[in-house]
């Protein structure tokens, strides 16, 4: 998503490691990411229903708050018609598939 976002303008990570090679943060999406990926998992399958529920609303809201520190920081940059709350909804939408995904394959085994 962040490669279509930045290259529609949406958006832009203006200190990012390798600018001259990639247009989104790369650190970001091949290592922090995928660790606090890993951590929503294994929450998600100590919870019931209402408790993975609150666990997704929740880790959403965390998302698009940490996005605001971000911009403060310089890390990222919005256009001027983005809203946070695309931010919560494209998290929330985004880990309610990978628990979904990750629950089909494990039935696969």
């Amino acid at each position: 998503m962040d490669l279509y976002f930045t290259g529609k303008g949406v958006y832009v990570f203006p200190k990012r490691p390798f600018p001259s090679l990639f247009s989104i943060d790369i650190f970001f999406t091949m290592v922090v990411l995928p660790l606090c990926t890993v951590l929503f998992l294994c929450l998600m399958e100590r919870l019931g229903r209402l408790g993975r529920i609150g666990l997704i609303i929740a880790s959403a809201a965390l998302m698009a708050t940490f996005e605001t520190k971000a911009e403060a920081y310089g890390l990222f940059v919005h256009a001027a018609l983005w809203r946070h709350s695309y931010s919560f909804a494209g998290y929330g939408v985004f880990l309610a598939v990978i628990w979904s995904f990750y629950r089909r394959f494990q039935r696969i085994d």
